[in-house]
């Protein structure tokens, strides 16, 4: 059941100010950018760190490094989730932000001597990572059910931060070495926790308390797998090439760290300012609509990228994959709050937790491929075939969805 003629079906500025509470949905995104920053910073400096003249790293090993932080960032989403519910949004997300700057401070202060040390770092940036389930919920329920693909894409498109690490931390990394990365860090980490203390507020209507036991029970519902599978492909895709495009062009190209970053910060920055386009278009068509496009696209955009080997028509195909990834997570959110919107910090906690997994699977497939075939278009192909199980598993769901909860959504399905 479509719905267009609701008073807020074309959104502006002035509207969103009206609807909720702005500066709520502004520091959190700026509190998501930043964390996101760090979350993907042993990626960004995976070939410094890798280098032979400093840990010496093995492709396996450099691939799974960088992994280790995506897959903690998922399951530390769930315990953010079930905090979110029991202390608030806020207090969540000032503990999960000291956790960090400590991690970062330890890492200044005593480096990463060691392929360990490396990994001990890389679950505790995933706190940084898991700050999805505080930044989302806190900016969702201060809204009405027709503007969730835009204001969860808002939210969400803090995903810039890796932009921002991708073109700064290997030339900081050059010039002081990559250990004095972890103190840079630390600057910008003030000022946006100051900022999210002094402005960002708790939603109304807070969410009754969830229990461990409650993960378990959503997973009674089947509409719970579909959501955190479609997740775990469109999360997964764009924080997988997030952190695995920096080695992937300087193994396949032979450029330096920094050539490396300012790539993957182009085909990044697509994808995370898509994640609020992808959500706004998802408001206007349906998310059943347009997933279906993205998951096309990036499919063909993956088994492109794995099989060109012009430098420029190769960042060309993976500048789409981020894009279609990008406006893909945007979709997912538009349609949860939809079927979920009593649970939203349960249900983004767990689909958050399933996108991690995602980009865990496809930074470590990538690793695995070079280490054992001496190629990445295995790892890149495994997991545009799981784009193809999407496609399957929207035409399984879509006339379900849509003669359900859909036909008494808010907005369309």
């Amino acid at each position: 059941m479509r719905k267009s003629n609701h008073p807020l079906h074309h959104l502006n500025l002035s509207t969103l100010k009206k609807s909720g509470h702005f500066p709520t949905l502004v520091t959190a995104f700026l509190y998501f950018d930043y964390s996101f920053m760090v979350w993907t910073l042993l990626g960004v400096l995976a070939n410094q760190i890798a280098a032979p003249e400093s840990l010496n790293l093995s492709a396996q090993q450099r691939f799974f490094m960088v992994s280790v932080p995506i897959l903690f960032g998922g399951i530390f989403r769930l315990g953010l989730g079930l905090l979110v519910d029991r202390i608030g949004a806020k207090r969540t997300g000032i503990i999960a932000q000291l956790v960090v700057m400590s991690g970062l401070a330890a890492a200044y202060i005593f480096g990463l001597k060691n392929y360990n040390a490396t990994l001990l770092m890389g679950m505790v940036l995933g706190v940084a990572g898991a700050s999805f389930a505080v930044a989302m919920p806190q900016a969702g329920r201060w809204y009405p059910p027709n503007m969730q693909g835009l204001v969860m894409g808002l939210a969400g498109a803090g995903n810039v931060g890796v932009v921002i690490d991708s073109l700064l931390a290997p030339r900081l990394a050059t010039a002081y070495g990559w250990s004095s990365v972890f103190g840079f860090a630390l600057i910008p980490a003030f000022f946006v926790l100051a900022i999210y203390i002094i402005f960002s507020k708790e939603p109304p209507n807070p969410a009754t308390p969830k229990k461990l036991g409650d993960y378990f029970r959503m997973f009674r519902d089947k509409d719970v797998h579909w959501f955190c599978f479609f997740y775990t492909v469109t999360f997964g895709g764009f924080v997988g090439l997030a952190y695995s495009l920096g080695m992937y062009f300087k193994d396949r190209f032979g450029l330096t760290p920094a050539q490396a970053g300012d790539l993957v910060a182009l085909c990044t920055a697509v994808g995370a300012l898509g994640r609020p386009i992808g959500g706004a278009i998802s408001d206007r068509i349906g998310g059943i609509r347009s997933l279906h496009v993205y998951y096309t696209v990036a499919c063909c955009a993956l088994v492109l990228g794995g099989l060109v080997n012009n430098l420029w028509l190769n960042v060309g195909a993976f500048f789409i994959a981020c894009g279609a990834f990008g406006m893909g997570n945007g979709s997912v959110f538009q349609l949860l709050p939809q079927r979920f919107g009593k649970e939203l910090g349960l249900m983004t906690g767990l689909v958050g937790c399933g996108g991690g997994l995602g980009g865990f699977l496809l930074a470590n497939m990538m690793g695995l491929s070079k280490q054992h075939f001496g190629t990445y278009l295995t790892g890149l192909l495994v997991f545009a075939s799981l784009c193809i199980f999407a496609l399957v598993g929207l035409n399984l769901v879509k006339t379900r969805w849509r003669t359900t909860w859909g036909a008494v959504a808010a907005a369309r399905i």
